[in-house]
């Protein structure tokens, strides 16, 4: 088999496959998705996270964090780097993603920097909604760049 798909997880997964079990119907179909998938990942893909996801899921509640962060020992993780800081920066500029949202700006830089195929993400507001995603594909196409495919962990099951 040839080299696998190099995904990039962002923190909206990790989240989901870690929390607590909910109430909320699309909350328990979104943990369940996310378990089904982090549970074959390694089958299929080369999972990696970054230092700013780390940052993210190591704050809050020190149990919650702790689970989080267990769930992501192994992962190669993506160092944050000057190309990655202008292409967010740009991608803020634009008006790709929120001003307010500059994290979610570097998840997208970060993966596009290092040559992700996919990029795996809850975040329907700014990454995986149809429309968010056709205007951040369209435009990193525009800027030169190779685009990552973005996902959620249940549309990448299909893939498995």
């Amino acid at each position: 088999m040839g080299m696998k798909p190099k995904i990039y997880v962002e923190t909206s997964v990790i989240s989901y496959l870690t929390a607590r079990a909910s109430r909320d119907f699309a909350t328990v179909a979104r943990q369940e998705f996310s378990r089904q998938w982090w549970g074959r990942r390694g089958e299929t893909y080369q999972v990696s996270i970054s230092t700013l996801g780390l940052q993210e899921i190591s704050k809050g509640d020190v149990n919650a964090a702790s689970r989080r962060l267990a769930v992501c020992e192994g992962l190669d993780c993506l160092r944050v780097d000057r190309r990655a800081i202008e292409l967010a920066r740009r991608l803020l500029a634009d008006g790709m993603i929120p001003k307010t949202e500059a994290e979610d700006a570097l998840h997208i830089a970060l993966a596009t920097t290092s040559r992700m195929d996919y990029i795996a993400s809850w975040n329907f507001a700014h990454l995986v909604g149809p429309g968010p995603k056709f205007r951040l594909q369209t435009h990193l196409a525009k800027l030169g760049f190779a685009r990552p495919l973005l996902a959620t962990p249940e549309e990448l099951l299909e893939v498995l």
